[in-house]
């Protein structure tokens, strides 16, 4: 039987199952983008932004608050520890997301992870570190864990009314949307997070700095931050580069970055260096990798080994260093070149009231205090109500005293249960709260001890009562609260900075003088940019030197190893090595090419070598049009290590010779033409502009170009007068057949 075609509007209809049926399924509709952009990415972005990625100004994004939100209702903040399993279990009733991403959050938020200057939960068992990407968590099964005691301070105050609560995902329980911590827990620890279009990134500081500066901003407005807010803290150590600028650009915009620098001990005995602390950004297979990858290139010489000895007593990088190596020199190098010394970049994205602000220092803490008055306040108001209540029932109980046999008398005539409270408000003049309060109390109770007992309190609820008003009306005693709280939590949670601080850094120490080996070895260049660098006293057992067929030699040079090398490229530029960073060869390999390891551009070809020990005497460069330019060498000496100057030389013409000199001498110009010129350098004056075009040495007829460039030889012209000039430009003289120099013609 032949089946029915469908044809496409019948098959966009067709049902998924019973009754069941989407909207528009299978057709393609045109829409404007940006109300797809409306309709779409900005609900999803704005959930992202204020339901995931950026904390508020308690310290916490959602995450965060709801698991320690269950973890209290749990009791871990007074019992033991409990199975990881069962706190994830319990925060799946608050958090829809898996029991994953949970039990990360939890890990995060442990002492054990060591990712949190100030940690909310204590740790048993393993729950990896921070540091080590290989030292990863246990399953939520074998670890366990509660509240650590600092959590106090987040959840004393919650059942005080202190912040609102709102229902959870699914409407059965009720969660708080801040907590009520009495510190300014958002700059205390690391939080980073990434939304739609922005980012957050909070740098740790020391807890008593942040009070004491909280406490001084309380006092007055205008005290600076600096004064008492030295510098970040980060709970893995390290040193901090003291930077004033770059701290008062964070503590007063947000953003800014940290420059931190590992810790490290030299041990003489076993000549090695352990590094303890490192950057909060790095972790130890980084770094590792790193320092194997620069032994690799041949950029790092002085170890012979590196490994990971980290154990139960923490972090703990081994370096086994050569004999004779400098370890704070050596140190010094590896923080230029490896993330033994990173930068912390800072983003100070806080959400406030909903809307996420980018503050500084002082504008967060001054949004803090506001909202812990507000806290205050309400705890205030809520506790005033609640001794107004207890007052408002003492008075009734008082006027019972004064016949308690009416009272009974009038219970026990009551025939109806819903007739006692009204009967009591009549008999004794009380409201109907109070009536019932009285009709609850318990029959032994109804003696005058007991009631004597209870309305002693009536004075001095009284008292209570206006000190709390007089709290409540005055601003200034409820911020002398906060600056108690303050100076509580201060009291028992400091412990000090983790993060030393490094006001000034010996220069001495920073530039890299690491012991190059010193002995004569032998350079050999071929045109098509091949390098060998033979030890001079292995030279005469070589055989012939092997190139690649079509490249030629290059006359050798004799030097010594500690010299530097400089590479002219046809592209104008110069890149810089030292002899050491080639590696010793022999005669039968080709070499390194020069392109590949100094990483030139595709086309960038070595069109000059020069070998210098210090960077006196002058580069000479001759060029088509006949122009000369004499540059002093000092002018490619650079404080710091770059390996690439652009600008070497002039772009202007294209070169025909460059050549490096120590000192002046006569050189020989040589044009198509087969005519030559002799110039003394010394006539010429020196540029420190690197491309100066230079002057006009030689005359040129307009089909013709310069071809070369050399020093010239004693005896090499049999009348050197006529190829000298008074004055230049000059044509220069044909060589006879008598003069030695090689005639070049075309």
């Amino acid at each position: 039987m032949a089946k029915r075609k469908i044809n496409k509007d019948e098959a966009k209809n067709q049902p998924l199952a019973d009754n069941v049926h989407i909207k528009g399924a299978g057709s393609v509709q045109d829409e404007v983008i940006t109300n797809t952009l409306t309709d779409n990415f900005m609900p999803y972005a704005m959930s992202i932004i204020l339901s995931r990625a950026i904390p508020q100004i308690d310290g916490f994004k959602p995450s965060h608050r709801k698991l320690l939100y269950t973890m209290y209702n749990m009791g871990l903040l007074q019992s033991g520890t409990i199975k990881s399993a069962n706190i994830v279990g319990r925060t799946m009733q608050l958090n829809p997301h898996g029991d994953a991403a949970i039990y990360e959050t939890m890990i995060r938020l442990s002492r054990g992870n060591e990712t949190l200057l100030y940690p909310y939960v204590e740790s048993k068992g393993n729950f990896g570190k921070a540091y080590s990407k290989n030292m990863v968590y246990a399953a939520s099964r074998y670890t366990e864990a509660k509240l650590a005691p600092i959590c106090h301070e987040l959840f004393d105050d919650i059942k005080s009314d202190t912040v609102d609560f709102v229902d959870n995902y699914d409407n059965t329980m009720k969660e708080p949307t801040l907590l009520p911590v009495t510190f300014p827990s958002i700059l205390c620890n690391v939080t980073t997070g990434i939304a739609a279009g922005m980012a957050s990134s909070i740098a740790s500081f020391n807890l008593k700095e942040i009070c004491d500066t909280t406490i001084a901003l309380m006092k007055n407005p205008d005290h600076e931050v600096s004064d008492t807010l030295l510098a970040p803290d980060f709970v893995g150590g390290g040193y901090i580069l003291y930077d004033k600028e770059e701290f008062n650009k964070i503590y007063r915009t947000g953003r800014g970055s940290v420059k931190v620098r590992a810790k490290y001990s030299y041990d003489k005995k076993y000549n090695c260096i352990d590094i303890t602390q490192i950057p909060p950004t790095a972790t130890s297979e980084a770094i590792i990798d790193k320092i194997v990858e620069l032994v690799k290139t041949n950029k790092i010489k002085e170890i012979s080994d590196v490994r990971d000895e980290t154990d139960l007593s923490g972090l703990k990088i081994t370096i086994d260093l050569k004999r004779g190596v400098d370890p704070d020199k050596f140190m010094a190098k590896l923080y230029k070149s490896t993330p033994l010394q990173d930068s912390f970049s800072c983003n100070f994205n806080v959400l406030i009231k909903g809307r996420p602000m980018v503050l500084g220092v002082r504008d967060i803490l001054l949004e803090w205090v506001d909202f812990r008055l507000e806290c205050i306040r309400r705890r205030v108001t809520f506790n005033l109500n609640k001794k107004k209540n207890q007052l408002h029932l003492l008075k009734g109980l008082s006027k019972i005293l004064l016949d308690i046999d009416k009272a009974i008398k009038i219970v026990r005539e009551t025939e109806s249960e819903s007739e006692v409270v009204p009967n009591l408000m009549i008999g004794f003049g009380i409201d109907e709260i109070q009536a019932e309060y009285v009709a609850e109390i318990k029959l032994r109770h109804l003696n005058r001890e007991y009631i004597l007992k209870r309305i002693k309190d009536i004075e001095q609820l009284e008292n209570e009562i206006v000190e709390l008003e007089d709290i409540l009306s005055s601003k200034n005693k409820m911020k002398k609260i906060i600056i108690k709280e303050l100076e509580q939590v201060t009291k028992k949670y400091d412990n000090g900075r983790k993060s030393e601080i490094l006001y000034s850094i010996d220069e001495s120490v920073e530039e890299e003088t690491v012991e190059i080996p010193d002995y004569p070895v032998t350079l050999f260049i071929t045109e098509h940019g091949y390098f060998k660098k033979i030890k001079t006293a292995n030279l005469r057992m070589s055989g012939e030197q092997k190139i690649k067929e079509g490249d030629t030699l290059l006359p050798e040079i004799e030097c010594s190893n500690k010299d530097e090398l400089l590479f002219f490229t046809n592209q104008c530029q110069v890149y810089k090595a030292k002899v050491d960073d080639f590696a010793d060869t022999k005669a039968s390999v080709l070499g390194e090419y020069v392109p590949g390891k100094l990483e030139m551009a595709e086309d960038e070809q070595v069109v000059y070598t020069a070998v210098i020990s210090d960077y006196t005497g002058y580069m000479i460069f001759v060029f088509e049009n006949g122009k000369l330019a004499k540059v002093d060498m000092a002018s490619y000496a650079t404080k710091t290590n770059r390996k690439k100057l652009i600008n070497a030389y002039s772009n202007k013409s294209p070169l025909a010779q460059a050549i490096y000199i120590k000192e002046d001498t006569e050189l020989v110009i040589c044009s198509s033409s087969g005519r030559m010129l002799l110039v003394n350098t010394g006539a010429i004056l020196p540029k420190t502009t690197k491309d100066t075009q230079g002057i006009s040495a030689m005359k040129l007829k307009k089909t013709h170009k310069v071809v070369s460039l050399h020093i010239y030889q004693e005896g090499e012209f049999e009348k050197a007068w006529r190829f000298r000039a008074k004055n230049l430009p000059a044509a220069g003289a044909l060589p006879s057949e008598n003069d030695v120099a090689e005639q070049i013609t075309f």
